[in-house]
């Protein structure tokens, strides 16, 4: 093809972001040659760089950073160990060992040892969530909003509903306060909250504004701009409750109803996906079904501390310089299963290798109180672990001992048993 380039890697990561980097600089720490990093933004960072609040960082770096800190750190981290940055550049397409990218320069195959997936991901919006209604301005997803208001400076609205408790959502909550907007509500379809405890307490309870949990928006008004929502509770199947309704005046309505995995990329290159967290499925090593290509961060399982992604990317880019190399372990898999309780694990296999511990990353299907994990395989117990108290919003861990990792000899389940039910 006319104008287009070849360029030969060991390992090639994609994605800017807190994954990519750490993944990027794991590799070049594991001795990898030549490590690029393919970013589709004009700078690295990702999703770090509008994420001005602070709260990140105290796993990794004992101390507390905005997003744009802790993003730095990485940046400069991963130039430090020699990784190469490649923005503006897009990949198109994820053949057997060969990446096409477009760049500012024109169409670039990336021929790779190892490639690492962690591209991100992206914010369900009103499209995903079929509202019924007027199709006024107004409505923003959540990330849209920090985007416009952190980075450009915009103001979004002054009236505001916000439809989902996540996260970012709640987090918008508090920065639209600030800058002197009166949030009515955050309205959550579920019976308990989706995201962490923390944001709760320090973005909705510290500023007096409401959480309507059961409850979601069933109509829009407005014509050129939103002038109002209309919520109404739901029953235990999810289902609007006739004659409930409540119309709230607003001209703005954020949505913070979660993310979906950027697998676009994934699925030209035959990556087969889980259908729970719709991300690719590895083993403990990060490695998907083709075993050069390996998966990490939120393209992988939203996650939802910035510090664990840098973790598990470290790893993933450890292992990719490893297969790249020749030197990472090969031996039996055996699946893990999602017990009661337990909405999805992840990896979604253990390769029968005593090398290392292995940590399992979970959630559960509902919040609880006096909870105890247990993992399990082969009437086994390999690893437990207590908690006062549970929440789907936040991410679980249980470890095996590498010694246990070297024995297993079947499928390993994780289950979870709460003293006390809260939903």
């Amino acid at each position: 093809m006319l104008g287009m380039k070849t360029k030969t890697c060991d390992v090639v990561v994609v994605g800017a972001g807190p994954a990519g980097l750490s993944a990027a600089e794991a590799a070049k720490s594991a001795g990898a040659g030549n490590v690029l990093i393919v970013e589709r933004d004009a700078a690295a960072g990702g999703i770090l760089r509008q994420c001005i609040h602070p709260g990140f960082g105290l796993k990794v770096f004992g101390e507390e950073l905005t997003g744009p800190e802790y993003a730095e750190r990485y940046i400069e981290r991963a130039a430090a160990a020699g990784a190469e940055l490649l923005t503006g550049t897009t990949a198109l397409e994820l053949r057997d060992r060969e990446l096409v990218c477009a760049s500012p320069s024109g169409i670039v195959n990336l021929r790779f040892g190892a490639l690492v997936l962690a591209m991100g991901c992206r914010e369900r919006t009103r499209a995903n969530l079929v509202i019924p209604g007027a199709r006024p301005s107004g409505i923003y997803t959540a990330g849209t909003a920090q985007k416009l208001i952190n980075l450009f400076g915009d103001k979004v609205g002054r009236e505001v509903v916000i439809l989902g408790s996540g996260d970012i959502g709640m987090i918008m909550a508090r920065r639209l306060t600030l800058e002197g907007a009166h949030v009515k509500a955050v309205v959550e379809l579920l019976p308990f909250l989706a995201g962490l405890a923390r944001n709760k307490a320090q973005c909705l309870d510290d500023f007096g504004i409401p959480l309507l949990l059961s409850h979601t928006v069933v109509d829009i008004d407005g014509v050129d701009r939103l002038t109002s929502v209309t919520i109404a509770p739901v029953d235990e199947k999810r289902r609007p409750i006739p004659g409930k309704e409540e119309k709230i005046a607003c001209d703005t309505l954020l949505l913070s109803v979660g993310l979906i995995p950027e697998n676009e990329l994934s699925r030209t290159g035959g990556i087969a996906l889980s259908p729970v967290t719709r991300g690719p499925v590895v083993n403990q090593f990060k490695q998907t079904s083709n075993p050069a290509v390996f998966a990490c961060g939120n393209v992988l399982h939203v996650n939802d501390l910035v510090d664990h992604v840098s973790v598990e990317s470290a790893e993933a880019g450890r292992n990719a310089a490893l297969y790249a190399a020749g030197a990472l372990p090969s031996a039996p898999a055996f699946p893990t299963v999602a017990g009661p309780g337990v909405r999805y694990v992840c990896p979604q296999s253990v390769v029968a290798d005593g090398g290392e511990d292995v940590t399992l990353f979970f959630r559960t299907t509902l919040p609880g109180r006096r909870t105890e994990f247990l993992c399990t395989s082969g009437g086994k117990v390999l690893a437990t672990r207590k908690s006062p108290r549970t929440s789907p919003g936040t991410m679980e861990q249980l470890v095996i001992p590498k010694d246990a990792v070297a024995a297993l000899d079947g499928p390993v389940e994780v289950r979870c048993e709460h003293g006390e039910v809260l939903a």
